[in-house]
């Protein structure tokens, strides 16, 4: 859902390097963007973005405004984990979440990959590396 502009007298699309007031945006709120397009076309389901609380203050309001279900895991005092996508995905990513990322179990670590739209053959090489169930070879796939 992108924010229709008024430019002499024609609707478009804001370019998305460009913050409030006209001022070049930092790359992480151009990143932020282009995820919310991404989601509003049907791209991906769930993102995951590590930003700085200012960063969080700007880019919150905006999903709240645009009815983006999202939440805020605490990283460090300056930094948050956001979560944001459709309702279900996001119930699931915080149900799951309930820790720092690198503590989550095998299993929660493929859940939350996969959710997140991560290649799914990689997710099942890190599983499968993550629990040591991955053999003494390389894991073949039926597509190789």
């Amino acid at each position: 859902m992108v924010e229709q502009a008024a430019v002499n007298g024609e609707a478009r699309t804001p370019h998305a390097a460009l913050g409030a007031l006209g001022q070049p945006a930092s790359g992480v709120l151009r990143l932020f963007h282009h995820h919310v397009y991404e989601y509003g076309r049907g791209v991906r389901a769930l993102f995951l973005m590590t930003i700085s609380r200012e960063e969080l203050a700007l880019v919150a309001v905006r999903l709240e405004n645009q009815g983006v279900d999202h939440f805020v895991q605490q990283v460090s005092p300056a930094k948050v984990n956001l979560f944001f996508g459709r309702s279900a995905f996001v119930a699931v990513a915080r149900a799951i979440v309930t820790r720092p990322l690198n503590t989550l179990t095998p299993e929660e670590d493929f859940m939350l990959g996969t959710l997140l739209g991560y290649d799914r053959e990689q997710q099942c090489r890190r599983y499968l590396s993550r629990t040591g169930c991955g053999g003494a070879g390389p894991v073949v796939l039926a597509a190789e």
